[in-house]
């Protein structure tokens, strides 16, 4: 496949799409359809390591307040309509010593000592003409190729563009080319993309793609993305929706490209779910396969529409083969509306990482041992335990008011290189929307 060149694809795809659909009525004006909401997020986190840690901790420890505000405007009258999007963020210690810094909740200083606090703000230009919206600047993204997370205090961010179009019925396209991040606990975008084992500061992500029958009982997707003289990433979706059941299947395919700097890279990593719905419960399988010498790589937080990656391992392990169990519970059907349960158990196993290629970003050269050093060994497996309670307010002056309880137990053996570990989360949210301004 060429080079993608999405900024060429933006232009072209916004200049095709402007007239399927438009005489679909146009969104309030620049004033009238603009929108304020504030977030506050209250987090703890607590990390107990029942093996050494890569940084000699057994505990990491902290909780902090976070707040995060969104403004989007409508777009001025006309073919073209013009807006504008801001965020800002703040992020207050709470608690977190020295010795128990660095769950990613907050910055370190030069002293290895978590921040007191920390701030940031961006903002997005946008057009847009009929269903078709192209935007410049810092925002969050969610595809299936490239995804920013929001798994701490702060969302992750990234600049660029990104154009989002809904022309013609059951065809959503998205179409980007990223060439800065902001990690979760970062205040400044960087021109870096981390990968799951590879950082690259060549370029950016470019992608392109599209939702099919979104809103079908049969849908699908299909995105292609490239990652800066790394590698092309491919990939596509089928999924079956029927009363009390669905059906999901993923799958990637990886190839290293243009100077490799992740070195050589052909992997296939798919996965097949299946979820059953009986009154307030919900019975989950899933199977997880990767093919391949590397683990299957992405960037952002959560690039990564696998069955099997969950609250803290991927199971992307080269070679390595899971399965999944999961239960959900709707306690609105015991007199408790609002309140959800769920616990899942995730085991993977028959991962080899010793045939990576010599050189490449998971078997490099280590000059001080004079060998190559895989990151993974062979034989590797390890399991996850995850269970949550969620509750949310759903009347009264604190409604939509979230609180949610979360424990994952992690244990893994040597050649997995995984930690074995206890992790508490403690997320309170409280929204508060201000509307149309």
């Amino acid at each position: 496949m060429a080079q993608l060149r999405v900024t060429h694809w933006l232009l072209l795809i916004a200049a095709a799409s402007g007239t399927a659909l438009a005489d679909e009525p146009q969104a309030q004006g620049f004033v009238d359809g603009s929108t304020l909401n504030v977030l506050n997020r209250n987090f703890f986190l607590q990390s107990d390591y029942r093996s050494p840690s890569a940084a000699n901790q057994n505990y990491k420890q902290e909780w902090a307040q976070g707040f995060i505000a969104s403004f989007a405007s409508g777009f001025t009258p006309g073919t073209v309509g013009f807006g504008v999007d801001a965020h800002g963020f703040l992020g207050v210690k709470l608690d977190g010593g020295k010795g128990h810094a660095g769950t990613g909740l907050l910055p370190l200083d030069s002293d290895g000592r978590s921040e007191s606090d920390y701030s940031s703000a961006g903002g997005a230009l946008k057009l847009r003409t009929s269903r078709t919206t192209l935007a410049y600047g810092e925002m969050t993204v969610e595809t299936p190729v490239f995804d920013t997370s929001d798994k701490r205090l702060q969302p992750e961010y990234a600049t660029g563009f990104l154009l989002d179009s809904r022309e013609y019925a059951d065809v959503h396209v998205q179409a980007g080319h990223f060439t800065a991040f902001k990690n979760q606990d970062a205040t400044t975008s960087k021109g870096d993309f981390t990968g799951y084992g590879v950082s690259t500061d060549t370029g950016g992500i470019s992608f392109l793609g599209a939702q099919l029958f979104e809103d079908r009982p049969l849908g699908g997707a299909l995105y292609a993305s490239e990652l800066t003289e790394t590698w092309r990433q491919y990939y596509a979706n089928l999924h079956l929706k029927q009363s009390g059941f669905f059906l999901d299947g993923n799958v990637y395919h990886t190839q290293d490209y243009g100077n490799a700097v992740a070195g050589a890279i052909d992997n296939t990593a798919y996965s097949l779910s299946g979820k059953y719905t009986l009154g307030a419960q919900g019975f989950t399988v899933a199977y997880q396969k990767i093919q391949g010498d590397t683990p299957f790589d992405f960037v952002g937080g959560d690039s990564i529409y696998l069955a099997n990656s969950i609250k803290y391992a991927d199971f992307n392990g080269p070679g390595e083969s899971s399965w999944q169990a999961r239960y959900d519970l709707d306690l609105a059907t015991f007199g408790i509306p609002g309140l959800t349960f769920m616990t899942r158990y995730v085991a993977g196993r028959d991962i080899d990482g010793t045939n990576a290629p010599k050189g490449g970003a998971y078997n490099p050269f280590d000059p001080d041992t004079g060998q190559f050093v895989p990151q993974q060994g062979d034989g590797g497996r390890h399991w996850e335990r995850d269970i949550d309670l969620h509750y949310i307010v759903q009347s009264g002056p604190a409604k939509d008011l979230s609180m949610k309880l979360s424990h994952v137990t992690h244990r893994a053996n040597a050649a997995q290189a995984g930690d074995d570990i206890d992790r508490i989360y403690i997320v309170i949210e409280y929204p508060l929307s201000f509307g149309h301004l």
